[in-house]
């Protein structure tokens, strides 16, 4: 069964950085598009940032110039660098990735459990 475990959610200051990775894991025949979102309390989630197989990338324009998502098909896992955090950073941070069971005809969505990105200002 395919599964995105988290990493790399924390405590930080204000302008400090923090990296989280999600590692995709099982039966993986392919993987296309692989996303972050956040999700604040009180708030819709949202999209974060977008990479494709291809490796082009897309970003919400609240995180542009500060967060880079990438990814290592190799590991099946993909990254996203946070840099020159705000407090409205803060949320639940969520990966996504579009994947086909190795066992299944169909491209499926997949998410993460989700890992706790707090900034304080």
């Amino acid at each position: 069964q395919v599964q995105l475990v988290e990493s790399g959610g924390g405590l930080v200051q204000a302008g400090g950085s923090l990296r989280l990775s999600c590692a995709a894991s099982g039966r993986i025949f392919g993987i296309n598009a692989m996303r972050w979102y956040r999700q604040a309390p009180g708030k819709q989630r949202e999209l974060v940032a977008t990479v494709t197989s291809a490796g082009t990338t897309d970003y919400a324009d609240s995180v542009k110039g500060r967060f880079t998502i990438s990814r290592d098909n190799a590991k099946n896992t993909v990254y996203l660098q946070m840099n020159s955090l705000k407090p409205e950073d803060t949320a639940v941070y969520y990966c996504a990735a579009s994947i086909r069971d190795s066992g299944r005809l169909t491209w499926d969505k997949y998410w993460g459990q989700g890992t706790q990105v707090t900034v304080s200002s």
